[in-house]
């Protein structure tokens, strides 16, 4: 697989290329120490991702100290690879919502249900938190409420962003992540997994409190 990664440098003392003043004296305000991380950005998105996330996800991990890693996954295939792959950590799989493909239809199979519990994940089926009551409303009016404004707003960074903050969101309300602690939240295009950020957890009521810390990897767009 090709990738294309990127690192962002900052200057503390006279920037080396013209036009980096900027920065330079942003730097010097700051009041801790800027870092330098790299950012993998996938030539394509989609499933074909997913080994090489998960591989970024346990190196920042362990760079950071985080413990829980969130991890969307439709038919729970890539909820096996995730708690598989991330051993000793935290694992919670966030499902879609019954019903969402038809009526009393869950999309995971049960054989991969089992397989992420027997390998001590969690799994949250909740209502998505960006497809709620709006989707209803917008069905029934051919008019969208805040919730999809919000999720298509997200989509300019990428589908697998939209879908990080959402199962972050879903998780935090279902108690199964602590909102004090940084986490890994994991998702993609459709299947499998192309986007990983790093998350202060907020519940949903306190939506605007949520921060994005670091973007790990995502498709460039």
């Amino acid at each position: 697989m090709t990738l294309a990664s990127l690192s962002f440098y900052c200057f503390e003392d006279k920037p080396k290329y013209e036009g980096l003043g900027y920065m330079s004296s942003m730097v010097r305000m700051a009041s801790k120490p800027s870092k330098i991380e790299k950012i993998v950005y996938f030539h394509e998105p989609g499933p074909a991702n997913t080994e090489e996330v998960l591989k970024i996800v346990k190196e920042a991990a362990e760079r950071l100290g985080i413990k829980t890693v969130v991890v969307a996954s439709t038919t729970g295939e890539t909820g096996v690879k995730a708690v598989q792959f991330l051993k000793g950590l935290k694992v919670v799989v966030v499902t879609h919502a019954f019903g969402l493909r038809g009526p009393n239809i869950q999309e995971i199979k049960p054989e991969n249900r089992e397989k992420i519990l027997q390998n001590g994940g969690l799994i949250v089926t909740a209502t998505h938190v960006f497809g709620g009551i709006g989707r209803a409303v917008r069905a029934r009016f051919d008019t969208i409420q805040v919730d999809e404004i919000v999720a298509n707003v997200l989509r300019i960074f990428g589908e697998g962003m939209k879908v990080a903050c959402e199962i972050t969101l879903m998780a935090a309300d279902a108690g199964l992540i602590r909102t004090d602690e940084e986490i890994i939240a994991v998702a993609g295009s459709g299947r499998g997994c192309d986007t990983a950020i790093v998350l202060q957890p907020v519940n949903t009521h306190r939506f605007f409190d949520l921060k994005v810390k670091e973007i790990l990897c995502k498709p460039r767009l």
